[in-house]
């Protein structure tokens, strides 16, 4: 009697062909995700690309529930990342405030608050609590502070009226006069 033997199959090319695809994906995900994490944050010089934050509600730009930073061509911008939980930023919400009362009236200077990984409820009593009045609202998504690749909070970048950036202040300000002589650098 002659057994005969199934010879033994091997797995499909196409699906050879389908993990070899799936495993070169991963591989150029992590490498993408690592390069940008080695590039650090944006540098002065950088074109900041344009870009939309919500608005929390009082806190609009003309009315504006949501606001473009393209919105703000031919004015200076004072980008600061903050977040209800942070001390640091306790620090500093008065300075950027009275800087913010300062600048306004001449309508050259524009202040953005960006609140990064937080709630809504708590953001608003921090802006409640410090008298804060220029226009804020959340980073949904991170969408934004992941464009700067922002490392914690108080982070501030300050845009120029061409859209490029030319400081960044990582860490609280400890001066109204501080945040005025960066102000100071791009005005005429």
């Amino acid at each position: 009697m002659s057994e005969t033997t199934n010879p033994k199959r091997g797995v499909p090319i196409w699906v050879q062909i389908a993990i070899w695809v799936f495993i070169a994906a991963l591989l150029a995900l992590v490498g993408i995700t690592l390069n940008k994490r080695q590039q650090g944050t944006v540098q002065p010089g950088d074109s900041i690309p344009d870009f939309t934050l919500p608005l929390f509600s009082g806190y609009e730009y003309n009315g504006q529930s949501e606001v473009k930073l393209s919105a703000f061509e031919g004015k200076l911008v004072v980008l600061n990342f903050w977040a209800s939980w942070c001390k640091p930023c306790e620090q500093e919400a008065a300075e950027l405030e009275e800087a913010w009362q300062f600048y306004e009236p001449g309508g050259e200077v524009v202040f953005l608050g960006v609140d990064y990984v937080d709630t809504e409820p708590e953001a608003r009593a921090y802006l409640k609590k410090f008298g804060i009045t220029f226009y804020n609202g959340p980073d949904m998504g991170t969408k934004i502070s992941q464009i700067f690749r922002v490392r914690g909070v108080p982070e501030t970048y300050f845009i120029d009226q061409s859209g490029i950036l030319y400081y960044v202040k990582v860490g609280p300000f400890v001066s109204v006069d501080e945040i005025k002589s960066i102000i100071n650098q791009k005005l005429p």
